[in-house]
C-alpha cells in the first residue's frame, strides 16, 4: 500500500503508541514516562481480566494469558492499560454478537475503508470503527474544526483549530488503539485520489467539492471500488457499486455528461442544478429546503444536525456490514427517514390495508369543432388572444353570426382577483381585440357592457356592423402578434417617441400609463413588488394558486403558464421544484424568512427599461374593463416600438380596502397595505384611481415560446 502520510500528519499526532512491558526499548519508554509528572496513568487490568473471564462461551487460554499491553496517547499526555489486541478486541464486540457474530466480526476486520471529508464522515468513520467493520481507516480533510461544527461532530472545545481528519482519528484511537488509521490534513486533489484509493475495499465520500465528489467515484469505479454517501437530510443514503458495475455512470447519471474538469471550472452559481440534482431537492424535508431558500442571507451555510448525521453513520454503518459480508445491496438511493416514519406512527395490530377503489376515469373532452373564417368567428377568435392574469382566461366566449359576447365566467378567478375586478381586466382587453378584428374586416359595430350580478359579473357584446376604424384595423397584425416576454433584459432608456406612443395608446382607451424610468424609482419599485412577491409565497392559498398555473411540458398548456416561458436560469429552474412546495413556504412563514422569494421579480424589473401601471378613473368592474383596453392598447404599442412586456401583479393589486387585503391575506393587512401605499405614491396614482395592471418593459430577445388559449366552445347559444 503506497498511501503515505508522513509528509503530511505525524502519526504520534493521532495514533496511540502500543507498549510491551516485557520489551526492552518499550520498558524503558515507560519508565521514562512514568518519571513525568505531567504523564498519567490508567491502569484497569484486574477489570478487564474479570470481565473476560465472564464471557459466553469463555475464551481459550491463550486470549486469557495474552500480555497487556499499554497505549500512550500524546496528545492527551496519558498512558492506559489495554489487553492484547484479540482480548482487546474479543471484550469490545463481545456486544455485538448475535447483529454481528465472532466469524462475521474476523471477516469485516479484514476490509480497508476510506473516508472523505471528516464533518459528516467524523460521525461514520467513529460508527465503522465501533462496530469493528473494518481493520484500516483512511481519512481525508483539509479543514480545521471551529465552533460552529459542535453541533454535530462529535468531538470537543479542546479540539478547535485542530484538522478535523486528526480529531476524527484521535478519538477513534482512544475507541480502539489497535485499529490502523491513516490520516491525510492536506484532503484530496485530482493528483492525490488514486494514492488515497489504492487497496481500499469501500470509500464513503462525505466532501463538500463537486469537482472532488465527481473524481473520486472516478477513480474508484476505474479500481472498481463501492462508493458510499450520506446527505443528512431525511436521511438520504447513495449506493454506488462501481465493483458489480464498472461501467455504471457517477452519481447515478444525475450529473449528466459534465465532467470533472467542467465542474471545476462552473462558477457556484452553474453548479446549483447539479447539486440540486445529486440532493434531490424536490424531497428535501420542508425545514432543509426552506433553509436553502435562506443560505446566503439569513443562513451561512447549509444546515446539519447531530441527529441526521447520527442516522446517516448507522445506515452507512449497515451498507458497509452487508459489503463486507457479501450480503445483498444493490446500486441506488434510499431515504430513511426519521420524521417522516414519526409523523407516520400508529397504534400497533392495525386492521389489514385495503387499497382504495380507483376513481372512474375522465370523459374525453369532446371533439372541436371545425373554425370557419366568418367575421364573427375571427372576432372570437381575436378575443381570446387576450392577456389574463395566470393565462387562465376567465371568460366565456359566445358567437352568434352578428354578434362576439365575451361573458366573465367565476370559475376561472383566483383570490387575487378581487370582487373579479382583475378578470374584468381581461374581458376589457379581449373586447379591444374583439374591435380590432372586427375594424379589420370592416364589420366594426357598437360595444356594450353590462354587470349582471353573480351569475355573470360582467358581460362584453360587440355587435357586428359595417364600421371602419383606419387606425384601430392597422393594429391587427400586431394585436396577433402580442405575447409575454420575461426574459431578463439590458436596461436602456426608451426613446421620446416611444415613451409618448405608449401614453396616447393608453389615452386613446380612456386610460393613463403612469411610467417609471429613472433608475431610482426602478429600484424603489423593485424593492416594493419583491416584498409583496414575498408575501405570495407564503401565504398559502395564494402560493397553491400561483403554483396551480404552471404548465410543464407534458403538461396540458391549453392554459396557465408554460414554465418554458418563465425564462428560467438552470439554476432557477432546479430551485423551482423547492419553491413549489406548500410545506415549505409554510416554515419560511413560520420563520418570518424568505426575504430570497422577491429576487426573482427584483432582478426582472432591474433589468427593465422602465416599469409602468394603467390607471383609470373610477372603480367599478366596466372602469377595470376600460383600464383592460388600455393596458393591451400599451401592451401593443410597446412590441411595435420593440420592446418586451411581462405584467407584474402585486397582491395588493385589486384590493380597495382593508376588507380586500384581509381576505388576499390575512395574517399581513398591515404590510400589504404600506407597500399598496408606497406603490401608489411612487406611481403618482391618484385616490380616486384604479390600478389595472403593472408591466415592466425591457430591451429583450423573443420569448421562447407563446402562450396557448383553450379551444373555442361551441358558437351560438
Amino acid at each position: 500500500m503506497s498511501f503515505d502520510v508522513s509528509a503530511e500528519a505525524g502519526a504520534d499526532a493521532y495514533s496511540a503508541r502500543i507498549l510491551r512491558s516485557d520489551h526492552p526499548e518499550d520498558d524503558s519508554a515507560l519508565s521514562r514516562l512514568r518519571a513525568d509528572p505531567c504523564v498519567e496513568f490508567i491502569d484497569h487490568t484486574a477489570g478487564f481480566a474479570s470481565t473476560l473471564d465472564a464471557l459466553r462461551p469463555m475464551p481459550g487460554a491463550d486470549l486469557r494469558s495474552e500480555p497487556m499491553r499499554w497505549a500512550y496517547y500524546p496528545w492527551r499526555r496519558a498512558v492506559v492499560a489495554i489487553p492484547g489486541p484479540r482480548a482487546f478486541a474479543r471484550l469490545r464486540l463481545d456486544r455485538n454478537r448475535n447483529m454481528i457474530t465472532v466469524d462475521e466480526q474476523r471477516t469485516l476486520a479484514g476490509l480497508k475503508i476510506g473516508v472523505v471529508g471528516l464533518s459528516v464522515g467524523h460521525a461514520i468513520a467513529h460508527t465503522l470503527a465501533a462496530q469493528g467493520l473494518c481493520g484500516e481507516l483512511r481519512l481525508a480533510d483539509f479543514d480545521e474544526l471551529e465552533l460552529s461544527n459542535l453541533n454535530r461532530v462529535p468531538a470537543t472545545v479542546f479540539d478547535i483549530g485542530v484538522n478535523k481528519a486528526i480529531v476524527a482519528a484521535r478519538r477513534i484511537a482512544e475507541l480502539d488503539p489497535y485499529l490502523m488509521v491513516r490520516v491525510s490534513t492536506a484532503g484530496l486533489t485530482t493528483d492525490s485520489i488514486g494514492e488515497f484509493l489504492d487497496g481500499l475495499d469501500v470509500v464513503v465520500e462525505e466532501c463538500d467539492s463537486l469537482d472532488i465528489k465527481a473524481a473520486v467515484r472516478e477513480t474508484a469505479r476505474a479500481r472498481r471500488i463501492p462508493v458510499l454517501m450520506a446527505s443528512s437530510d431525511r436521511g438520504l443514503i447513495d449506493v454506488e457499486r462501481f465493483d458489480m458495475e464498472p461501467d455504471r455512470p457517477i452519481l447515478h447519471g444525475l450529473l449528466g455528461d459534465v465532467g470533472v474538469a467542467e465542474l471545476a471550472g462552473l462558477s457556484s452559481a452553474d453548479k446549483v442544478p447539479h447539486v440540486l440534482r445529486i440532493v434531490d431537492a424536490g424531497r428535501l424535508s420542508d425545514r432543509g429546503a426552506a433553509s436553502l431558500v435562506e443560505v446566503g442571507r439569513t443562513l451561512s451555510t447549509w444546515p446539519q444536525v447531530a441527529g441526521d448525521i447520527a442516522v446517516g453513520a448507522a445506515t452507512i454503518a449497515e451498507a458497509v456490514r452487508r459489503l463486507g459480508l457479501g450480503e445483498p445491496l444493490r446500486s441506488g438511493r434510499v431515504r430513511i427517514d426519521v420524521s417522516g416514519a414519526l409523523d407516520a406512527i400508529g397504534e400497533p395490530a392495525l386492521p389489514p390495508y385495503r387499497a382504495a377503489t380507483a376513481e372512474p376515469a375522465e370523459q374525453a373532452e369532446p371533439a372541436e369543432q371545425a373554425e370557419t373564417t366568418s367575421a364573427s368567428v375571427v372576432v372570437a377568435a381575436a378575443a381570446r388572444r387576450a392577456p389574463s392574469g395566470g393565462n387562465m382566461q376567465p371568460w366565456n366566449i359566445v358567437t352568434q353570426n352578428d354578434s362576439v359576447t365575451v361573458e366573465l365566467e367565476p370559475k376561472y378567478t383566483s383570490t387575487m382577483d378581487v370582487a373579479y375586478r382583475g378578470s374584468a381586466v381581461a374581458i376589457g382587453a379581449a373586447m379591444f381585440n374583439a374591435r380590432v378584428a372586427a375594424a379589420a374586416r370592416g364589420v366594426l359595430g357598437p360595444v356594450t357592457f353590462t354587470e349582471d350580478g353573480d351569475a355573470v359579473p360582467l358581460r362584453a357584446t360587440i355587435t357586428l356592423g359595417a364600421g371602419h376604424d383606419e387606425p384601430l384595423a392597422t393594429l391587427y397584425g400586431a394585436m396577433l402578434d402580442r405575447e409575454t416576454n420575461r426574459h431578463r433584459g439590458t436596461p436602456a432608456p426608451l426613446a421620446d417617441a416611444t415613451v409618448a406612443a405608449l401614453a396616447a395608446a393608453a389615452r386613446a382607451q380612456g386610460g393613463t400609463l403612469r411610467l417609471l424610468t429613472d433608475r431610482g424609482d426602478i429600484e424603489a419599485g423593485a424593492a416594493l413588488l419583491a416584498a409583496t412577491d414575498r408575501i405570495r409565497y407564503l401565504e398559502p392559498r395564494l402560493h397553491a394558486e400561483m403554483i396551480s398555473e404552471l404548465r410543464w411540458p407534458e403538461d396540458d398548456t391549453a392554459d396557465g403558464l408554460d414554465i418554458r416561458g418563465l425564462e428560467l436560469a438552470p439554476s432557477d429552474l432546479a430551485t423551482l421544484d423547492i419553491l413549489r412546495r406548500g410545506d415549505v413556504m409554510a416554515r419560511l412563514a413560520q420563520w418570518d424568512a424568505g426575504e430570497a422569494l422577491g429576487q426573482d421579480v427584483t432582478e426582472r424589473v432591474l433589468s427593465s427599461s422602465a416599469l409602468g401601471v394603467v390607471t383609470v378613473a373610477g372603480r367599478a368592474l366596466t372602469d377595470y374593463a376600460r383600464g383592460g383596453a388600455a393596458v393591451e392598447a400599451v401592451w401593443i404599442a410597446a412590441q411595435q416600438h420593440g420592446l418586451g412586456v411581462q405584467p407584474v401583479s402585486p397582491v395588493f393589486l385589486y384590493a380597495h380596502d382593508d376588507d380586500d387585503l384581509a381576505e388576499l391575506a390575512a395574517d399581513h393587512v398591515a404590510p400589504l397595505r404600506t407597500l399598496q401605499q408606497q406603490f401608489r405614491a411612487l406611481t403618482g396614482t391618484g385616490v380616486d384611481e384604479a390600478q389595472t395592471l403593472v408591466l415592466r418593459f425591457s430591451h429583450a430577445p423573443r420569448p421562447s415560446v407563446r402562450s396557448r388559449r383553450r379551444a373555442p366552445q361551441a358558437c351560438g347559444r
